[in-house]
């Protein structure tokens, strides 16, 4: 049973007692379109947000995310560069993981002198990673970075033993896994799409069934807006300004399987990458910057005999974002990273500095106000 919202809620009994229906109706059916009653009741919770008086979490539970029957959105903005961190980088000597077909080239490369690279992240961290300072070059792209020591390209990305969750089988989470990360590959490291190139790859790996959500990323992709930006979804640069530094982007992360809410015949995916982009102004530029990008997707899998999903695409539930070192600038379809020239211009970023290393912080509560960063 769903609880009503606080009192002060401006929905009526006859509106709460249809928009659980819905959504109790949801688990057991394939997810659809909203009606209109409730995409009523759901305009007034987010008028409630607006002016606080939403419960904490309420937006993103399961229930309203069902009865959209698409992937919410949530993202949060960091501009670049607050006071820089000067600590000891603890060394740690472990094999590092790779799989064939690395869209980078980063196979049988070693890391940096110094620099062993980091086992495989199996569990949320407890503390962001220690820092040292130094400069990146176009020779050393990663200098200072705690990236230095991570993995590179889509062999960073490691799927953990498919088994059968709630119902599930082992051989559809298995290929659940495969085609999530077919979608971060293609999101995040394809050199076509981080230089502007429409992301069609991962387009396709979309359940059809999302007809909405598709058809807001492909109006996001034509005509992008302050409220429908391609960069939260997908990494893009403007080509014309910025170009990649080598042929690494750095990945951490992990991917998780568990069962939806206890829902027999539905499992939750969760990937929470961080990607590392070193980059250069286009034509020859010196300096160096990077972008840190985090995403976490979840995706559904399901038994197809109680719910139903195309073969061979992905359902996605939440896709939730933070870019580090953006001119923050809103609306336009490109990240945008600053450079020591450019700190003078563009917004202000304010509040305290926030580390985008650091993977123990969750997404919970992003949005898109323009922070500061304690380093890149």
């Amino acid at each position: 049973m769903t609880d009503k919202p606080s009192d002060g809620s401006s929905i009526s009994d006859e509106a709460w007692e249809k928009f659980v229906q819905d959504a109790e109706q949801s688990s057991t059916s394939a997810p659809k379109e909203p009606s209109a009653r409730a995409r009523m009741v759901t305009e007034r919770l987010r008028q409630q947000e607006a002016r606080g008086e939403t419960p904490a979490g309420w937006r993103t539970g399961p229930a309203w995310q069902d009865m959209n029957g698409r992937a919410t959105r949530r993202r949060r903005l960091w501009a670049v560069l607050g006071v820089s961190l000067a600590v000891a980088v603890a060394v740690v000597a472990v094999r590092p993981s790779l799989i064939p077909g690395d869209p980078f080239g980063t196979a049988g490369q070693t890391p940096a002198v110094g620099a062993s690279p980091l086992p495989a992240e199996t569990a949320a961290p407890t503390a962001p990673p220690s820092a040292t300072a130094d400069t990146p070059t176009r020779a050393r792209p990663f200098a200072g970075s705690p990236a230095q020591r991570w993995a590179a390209g889509a062999g960073a990305i490691e799927l953990p033993k498919a088994e059968a969750v709630a119902g599930v089988s082992a051989a559809r989470i298995e290929t659940a896994l495969r085609l999530t990360k077919e979608f971060l590959v293609a999101s995040n490291l394809d050199r076509d799409v981080l230089y502007g190139a429409e992301p069609k790859t991962a387009l396709a790996l979309v359940d059809p069934l999302e007809k909405d959500y598709l058809a807001e990323l492909r109006a996001g992709l034509r005509r992008p807006t302050v409220g429908n930006d391609p960069k939260w979804t997908f990494t893009r640069f403007d080509h014309d300004e910025v170009e990649l530094v080598g042929t690494e982007v750095k990945v951490r992360g992990r991917t998780t399987v568990e069962p939806d809410k206890g829902q027999d015949g539905r499992a939750l995916i969760r990937a929470d990458y961080t990607f590392v982009y070193p980059l250069a102004k286009t034509g020859g530029g010196q300096e160096v910057a990077r972008t840190i990008v985090r995403r976490a997707i979840q995706v559904h899998v399901v038994d197809p005999v109680r719910f139903q999903a195309t073969e061979g695409r992905i359902w996605l539930h939440d896709v939730g974002s933070e870019i580090g070192n953006d001119a923050c600038r809103k609306g336009d379809g490109f990240i945008r990273p600053r450079f020591d020239a450019d700190l003078p211009a563009g917004p202000e970023p304010s509040g305290a500095a926030v580390d985008p290393y650091d993977r123990s912080r969750g997404l919970d509560g992003a949005d898109e106000e323009c922070g500061t960063l304690s380093r890149t």
